[in-house]
């Protein structure tokens, strides 16, 4: 079992020719009491005749799952058939150039691997194949491996009796979990089966998206869900404490089948009630001491539930610049991980917490779409969503924080704007309820929602989802992306097209000012001193103890 997955990088391709030693380890020891591996041959002719159904996932460079698929016809093989149908002479798989349907023919995962749900992936990977090329259905023939320990059953009481969870089998339970459904029993399918005692159900999956027309296949993600958690301020006992409500709500992300999800910022600062100074400046960085260990469990949590999270923000403490700042981690379903620091820096940030600003905006391509972070007081700036959206942006999170209903207006009227005036659609996602034990975090104050720009393919209001204020809750919007690309093109105006760069254009100064990589060490701490010591704003922030 994988003890750190902080090191993963998943990525999912085609299996190459080249891969074939790697793939011939892995079945050999997954299928060690079936006879192992396909011979060379097989493989490679498999490959040669459909690249497109072999799908590996890679760890780094490390093969450690696969699917192969061929394609068959549906009216055949959606009948009884074994496992002898399939192939021809010498093992080669008759993969059928003229079928309507794709047919399973290998699943597997890493035992090391097991426990992340990449199965999982895989399987979608299969079934966004299945749409793309426009095939009718996967069909497959599944083994029922524990079926042997309940022969007082029929293969058809056995089967209900995993279908009503009453019985576990790791095949058909995983199976059905996927979307699949038993269309038929398969009597001798693969008779030296001795676990199913020859027996085979007949699983098929239907694409109903399906036209029995020529179809052009599309290799871009279209329809997205993103989903937030508006979560409410309480006191903890210890960080582990805290994850497990992270790990809860991630899970409800799961459930829902979740692209994104989203935490507001400075989520963890309950935390900073353990911190036994009353001092702002001490408990800002008691809290940063943690930052690094939730990223890392955050990304765990990315990975084994497969939804891309965006950490809200955290401090951080660069050791090397000796500098606070305020970071938004985006934690991919791949294990990558990605950082946004937030530019604009608040007066209370600057003055009771000595937060500086960080000097990049980008946009992060991820398997659902390009996005972007800005943190709370940074879309109050519409120069950097623009920035962010001449880098074709889809998708811009927004994690706040604020105590007051002005100041969440001023975050939720500027976001809306950002919206329209870049053609993108905008998620912000706030905090709630009271932490009287945490100077300056006392009291929250939210709605969260999702806009989008203003037009006619669009809700009349330009809202796609809000939650009620003030109330602790998940809420979830179903973001189709080829309205962005209509709206930017042929929409009622066109507010990105009709810049006048003629008269004025945007860009990074990188030069601007001093940034702080730019800066010696001596500089930065003679900054931070200047305002903990001088800036008469930290004494009227720091509450009476």
């Amino acid at each position: 079992m994988i003890q750190k997955t902080e090191d993963f990088h998943l990525k999912i391709a085609e299996i190459k020719k080249k891969d074939y030693p790697q793939l011939k380890t892995l079945m050999d020891r997954v299928y060690a009491n079936l006879g192992g591996a396909w011979s060379k041959n097989t493989i490679h002719t498999l490959i040669d005749s459909f690249p497109e159904g072999q799908i590996a996932l890679f760890d780094h460079d490390k093969l450690i799952g696969m699917v192969l698929t061929m394609r068959v016809n549906y009216q055949k093989f959606s009948n009884p058939h074994t496992y002898d149908d399939l192939l021809g002479q010498r093992e080669i798989i008759k993969d059928d150039p003229k079928g309507d349907a794709l047919y399973g023919i290998d699943a597997l995962i890493d035992p090391d691997y097991r426990g992340y749900r990449l199965g999982r992936r895989l399987y979608d990977a299969r079934k966004e194949l299945c749409r793309q090329m426009n095939f009718r259905a996967i069909l497959a023939g599944g083994r029922i491996p524990k079926y042997h320990n309940h022969q007082d059953l029929t293969p058809g009481e056995y089967i209900d009796a995993v279908e009503n969870r009453e019985i576990y089998d790791p095949t058909l339970s995983f199976q059905l979990s996927n979307g699949f459904i038993v269309k038929r029993i398969l009597t001798g399918y693969l008779p030296d089966d001795k676990q199913s005692k020859g027996f085979a159900t007949l699983l098929e999956w239907a694409n109903i998206y399906y036209e029995p027309q020529e179809y052009k296949p599309n290799t871009r993600k279209t329809d997205v869900r993103i989903g937030g958690i508006q979560w409410q301020m309480r006191e903890v006992e210890s960080p582990e404490e805290l994850l497990q409500q992270v790990e809860f709500f991630v899970d409800i992300m799961a459930d829902y089948n979740a692209d994104f999800a989203c935490l507001p910022e400075f989520f963890n600062a309950p935390l900073m009630g353990l911190c036994e100074s009353t001092d702002q400046n001490i408990a800002i960085r008691f809290l940063a001491d943690y930052t690094e260990w939730f990223k890392n469990e955050i990304s765990n949590l990315a990975v084994s539930y497969n939804v891309n999270v965006i950490t809200g923000s955290m401090p951080l403490f660069d050791e090397n610049e000796e500098v606070l700042y305020n970071v938004s981690y985006l934690c991919r379903r791949d294990g990558t991980v990605e950082e946004q620091r937030k530019i604009h820096i608040t007066p209370h940030e600057r003055s009771a917490w000595v937060i500086e600003g960080g000097n990049k905006v980008q946009v992060f391509d991820t398997d659902a779409g390009r996005i972007g972070i800005l943190i709370c007081y940074d879309v109050e700036f519409p120069e950097l969503a623009r920035l962010l959206a001449l880098e074709d942006m889809d998708i811009l999170f927004v994690p706040f924080w604020t105590d007051t209903k002005n100041g969440y207006l001023r975050v939720r009227h500027c976001a809306q704007a950002r919206a329209i005036e870049n053609e993108c659609y905008v998620m912000i996602c706030g905090s709630v309820g009271n932490l009287p034990q945490v100077e300056s975090l006392d009291i929250q104050y939210a709605q969260s929602s999702v806009f989008s720009p203003s037009d006619f393919a669009f809700p009349h209001d330009a809202i796609m989802a809000e939650t009620t204020a003030n109330t602790e809750m998940v809420f979830f919007s179903d973001l189709d992306l080829d309205k962005l690309i209509h709206v930017r093109n042929e929409g009622s105006v066109n507010n990105l097209k009709d810049r006048r760069e003629d008269l004025f254009t945007l860009k990074w100064k990188k030069k601007a000012k001093q940034s702080v990589e730019d800066s010696s060490s001596e500089e930065l701490k003679e900054n931070s001193r200047s305002v903990r010591d001088g800036d008469p704003m930290h004494n009227r922030a720091t509450k009476p103890f």
